[in-house]
């Protein structure tokens, strides 16, 4: 590239990142093609952005500065973006559209929503806003769902059943003999007296392999979901996590989502998507009272794991809250706070409470799914 391609370069970001009031400064360069497509890119960005300086680009005559199509839909601007941006640079222009300048129009338009890219923040986005949707939108809306939450089980499901399943029996010689249960230190270990000093090989006579086994009893898995819009993340995870939890040979699974009412969802537990978009996102909290709901679904407490996800900030009373977490740690079931369930396991929470759970002997603390799974597998195996 020569220096005044670089020079030319240079001078279209600028103006693209400026926008049209800056055209009587910086002119756009390049051929008439480049001219054109440059010129659509700033009628997509000020379409965006100049709702920060309160103008709304949508209404008729709105534009005077662009030479793009002045009266852009949603449908226009999102098949646009997609055309002219790289897909990363697409990805943040409709993050912004949808986190900063509310462009819920994006997500009331079946054909936006087609158009856009299936993943978490569009997930937690459609959650946010389902309340808009009807009709052709709600059921696009559901797909889209579904194959986010799809991606994340294929995502996460092996390493979550191979923690909670693959716990391995050491103590035992397996009639399986594969590479897979190949015990490789007892097999080291037991023919270091076969070792040739001469040819500094270990002459291997006997090859020793482990046993996985699954020593677990039948187990039933209570899960309790906060609804309130700060744990739309973890509810995500939640919900796929149930689902994984109960393919397993062993283990019942009972799902609760609450706020300050409860709704019991078990019968949609292997459906990840119609427990999402049955979640309504906002609203007070009583966690003392889903608990006292989840108290009542423990059959045998010594099989029993109850987990509730939530941030812990209580708008119930504070003492029944207790009161119930003791009466099921006492009953012989296994409690645990999830403070936050997803990736990155940030979470910001009630921290006095949860001090007070976690003295009452709950396990408190917040978790990626690959360490619930891990955290399950020991309790299922004693460990």
């Amino acid at each position: 590239m020569t220096e005044e391609e670089r020079k030319e370069l240079s001078v279209n970001r600028w103006r693209l990142v400026l926008g049209s009031q800056s055209d009587r400064d910086l002119e756009f360069s390049g051929s008439a093609s480049e001219l054109h497509a440059l010129a659509d890119m700033e009628d997509l960005l000020d379409y965006l952005y100049s709702r920060s300086s309160g103008d709304d680009v949508r209404d008729e005559g709105g534009r005077s500065g662009g030479r793009g199509d002045s009266n852009l839909s949603a449908a226009k601007w999102i098949t646009k973006v997609r055309e002219l941006f790289p897909n990363k640079t697409a990805d943040v222009l409709e993050k912004h559209a949808l986190d900063e300048f509310q462009l819920t129009e994006l997500l009331t338009d079946k054909e936006v929503l087609e158009k856009m890219t299936p993943n978490m923040d569009l997930l937690k986005t459609i959650m946010q806003l389902r309340h808009l949707m009807k009709g052709e939108v709600l059921e696009t809306a559901k797909r889209i769902a579904a194959r986010v939450a799809e991606e994340l089980r294929e995502k996460l499901e092996n390493s979550v059943r191979q923690s909670i399943l693959g716990r391995i029996d050491r103590n035992s010689s397996s009639p399986v003999h594969t590479a897979r249960n190949l015990d490789i230190k007892k097999t080291i270990r037991r023919n270091l007296k076969n070792y040739d000093s001469e040819s500094g090989q270990l002459m291997l006579k006997e090859i020793y392999f482990s046993n996985r086994v699954k020593r677990y009893n039948n187990k039933t898995v209570i899960i309790a979901v906060d609804e309130s819009g700060s744990m739309v993340g973890s509810v995500i995870y939640s919900a796929v996590m149930a689902q994984i939890i109960s393919k397993l040979p062993f283990a019942e699974v009972k799902l609760v989502i609450f706020d300050t009412n409860i709704v019991d969802l078990t019968g949609q537990a292997e459906d990840p998507a119609e427990v999402l978009m049955s979640v309504q996102l906002g609203g007070g909290t009583d966690i003392g009272k889903a608990m006292c709901y989840c108290e009542q679904l423990i059959s045998s407490p010594s099989q029993t794991v109850v987990i509730c996800v939530t941030d812990l900030y209580e708008g119930g009373p504070v003492n029944r809250l207790m009161n119930v977490s003791r009466n099921i740690i006492t009953s012989g079931a296994k409690l645990s706070y999830l403070t936050a369930l997803d990736e990155d396991a940030k979470a910001a929470f009630d921290r006095n409470l949860g001090q007070q759970l976690a003295d009452m002997g709950a396990f408190v603390g917040a978790l990626t799914p690959d360490q619930l799974g891990d955290y399950i597998g020991r309790i299922f195996s004693g460990g």
